[in-house]
């Protein structure tokens, strides 16, 4: 993927707290603030519900039949 260049000001506090955040992950500022962009844009949170579906159809049998003994019926709904 390629790469831009983007600046941004921010108080003096707040670089400090990003240094310090991006140090404590051993990681550059840039990649920290990337990833919290990424983070609020959706990014993790769609990843995660897509291997999350690609999970429960990849069990939906193991599911349906426990569902079903769960429920007493003995047979998948």
């Amino acid at each position: 993927m390629a790469k831009t260049q983007l600046n941004v000001r921010v108080d003096e506090g707040t670089a400090r707290v990003a240094r310090e955040r991006a140090l404590a992950r051993g990681m550059s500022v840039n990649r920290y603030i990337e990833e919290l962009v990424r983070q609020d844009a959706g990014e993790t949170g769609r990843t995660f519900v897509e291997a999350a579906a690609d999970f429960m159809k990849q069990y939906e049998s193991v599911f349906a039949e426990e569902s079903a003994e769960a429920h007493g019926t003995g047979r998948i709904p």
